[in-house]
């Protein structure tokens, strides 16, 4: 398992959300990330969720 980052932020550049979660792969990671920004309510907030090798899986402005 390999450990994901997703980070949700404010207009202002606050961050929301910064959690870290463990996922198999790729796909699975971002099916994941969207889980949990529908969860909190944040498909709509800038957010982003990168890989551990600094890949960015999930993005949004």
């Amino acid at each position: 398992m390999k450990t994901y980052y997703l980070t949700v932020y404010a207009n202002d550049g606050e961050a929301l959300l910064d959690e870290q979660f463990k996922a198999e792969n790729d796909d699975e990671a971002k099916a994941l990330g969207t889980q949990k920004l529908k969860e909190y309510k944040y498909e709509d907030q800038t957010h982003r969720c990168v890989s551990p090798d600094g890949r960015l899986l999930l993005f949004h402005r």
